[in-house]
């Protein structure tokens, strides 16, 4: 009678073994995929819906933000209120919706606004801006209206006026192009790659207005105040 071998057993359990390492390691790469797909899920709809990230491009804002920051904007918070005057927010230009901009809601549905000798009237009365500045000696640049904004839209400006094409120069904006609220500076550096420390956590405030006899004072500790140099 012909004995069992005893190779076989060894066979047997090391092709157990192997088996058994190869759904091991199937499990674990379908645990990163699993991973990385719930990833990218959660990264979709945090963009889509909650925060999206941005850089700013160019100079329309300054000195509120300079070129090379790159903020956080709230893309819920409209969904339960609307924009408010001095809110800085994203949106889809509306000459060409590929492109986003970045300005400051200076009117809002049924106001009248004019820009006279510098100064900002909204129906009528002045408004304090402590943000905006004016570089050039251009008085086209200073001088516009009165226009009224129709119900629906929104009249925006950049904080830098003689450096911002704005709602002076294509119109009034639909508040369905309205992207959302930028609300903080989470990264900057300038045009030499040099970080800009001061600027990061930095809060977007907007800016928020008290009734004075004579117009619209800002109102303390609720305004984006004007730097005197750009940020390093």
């Amino acid at each position: 009678m012909k004995k069992p071998s005893v190779s076989e057993p060894v066979a047997d359990a090391g092709a157990a073994a192997r088996a058994a390492a190869r759904a091991s390691r199937r499990s674990i790469a379908w645990e990163y995929a699993e991973a990385l797909i719930i990833a990218i899920v959660l990264a979709m709809v945090i963009r889509t819906f909650i925060v999206q990230a941005f850089k700013i491009p160019s100079g329309s804002m300054l000195q509120t933000l300079q070129v090379g920051d790159h903020i956080l904007v709230s893309k819920f918070l409209y969904r339960f209120t609307n924009p408010a005057r001095g809110d800085i927010i994203v949106f889809k230009f509306p000459q060409d919706e590929t492109r986003d901009f970045i300005k400051r809601v200076i009117g809002l549905p049924r106001d009248t606004i004019e820009l006279r000798a510098k100064t900002l009237l909204i129906n009528g009365k002045p408004l304090e801006e402590p943000y905006a500045i004016y570089e050039s000696l251009n008085p086209f640049r200073e001088t516009f209206g009165p226009v009224t904004v129709p119900p629906g839209h929104l009249f925006m400006m950049g904080d830098n006026r003689d450096s911002s094409q704005d709602s002076r120069a294509w119109g009034f904006l639909d508040v369905e192009k309205v992207r959302g609220k930028a609300f903080v500076i989470y990264w900057s550096w300038d045009a030499g790659w040099r970080v800009r420390w001061s600027r990061i956590g930095r809060l977007l405030r907007g800016c928020r207005w008290e009734p004075r006899e004579a117009g619209w004072a800002a109102a303390p500790g609720k305004c984006d105040p004007r730097p005197v140099a750009a940020a390093r």
